[in-house]
């Protein structure tokens, strides 16, 4: 099976008006850059997607919902971005805002194939408002659904032909379950090698869960926010 493409536009052609999207990434350290830029030049509507953020004014998320293309939001933190509260308020854009370890782990849920879980956090708040609750050992636990998507958005450091990755540092921790949850899922890597190069100690994603990936290109690498220290 070849599951190299040419870059992100081939890769993503299938990706129709109200897809869900898995995006990658960790604030903006490790997101598709190019998966996202072809998402905005394809001009793809009414998009749910699950991510741990929102992106900023003018990368990452922050471009599909600066063209109005996100119809829902599901994050675990979103402060960094005044297009997305400014949607959120006018009721624009619909949100669901998700405890990180709760997010993180719905998601691994979906990669394991286990359909929910129960967790203590977020009882005794809005989050709780309308979800199943059950007691263990005299403490109330929430029940979460797993979280699935149409499409998993993933960038790596290196990948070879064969679809296995592999990341760098906190870019990990969204992105390797994600690889694993979604129906299909696109990675875009740094570096592409030939099979056998990579060493399979060091790879965090095996190519059996990667249905296509492709060379990026013109990464930016944004800085979300810079801080300086003057001695």
């Amino acid at each position: 099976m070849n599951k190299i493409y040419v870059n992100a536009d081939e890769a993503l052609h299938d990706v129709a008006n109200g897809a869900t999207l898995m995006l990658g990434g960790f604030g903006l350290c490790g997101i598709p850059e190019n998966c996202i830029s072809s998402l905005v030049k394809k001009n793809v509507q009414s998009l749910t997607c699950i991510s741990n953020n929102a992106g900023v004014d003018d990368f990452g998320l922050g471009r599909l919902l600066k063209s109005r293309q996100i119809k829902k939001m599901i994050s675990s933190y979103v402060g960094e971005n005044a297009e997305f509260e400014k949607q959120l308020l006018s009721g624009e854009l619909e949100v669901d805002l998700v405890p990180q370890g709760t997010l993180a782990t719905r998601i691994q849920m979906a990669a394991m194939g286990i359909p929910a879980f129960y967790t203590p956090a977020g009882f005794g708040t809005e989050i709780a408002e309308g979800k199943e609750t059950r007691r263990f050992n005299g403490k109330t636990y929430l029940m979460e659904y797993a979280l699935h998507a149409d499409f998993a958005l993933v960038k790596a450091w290196k990948g070879d032909t064969m679809g296995n990755l592999v990341f760098r540092k906190t870019t990990r921790n969204f992105s390797v379950p994600m690889a694993k949850a979604g129906n299909i899922t696109i990675a875009e890597v740094e570096e592409l090698v030939e099979p056998g190069v990579l060493d399979p100690d060091q790879v965090h994603v095996a190519g059996i869960y990667v249905h296509r990936i492709f060379k990026g290109e013109h990464y930016e690498k944004r800085i979300e926010k810079k801080t300086i220290r003057i001695n």
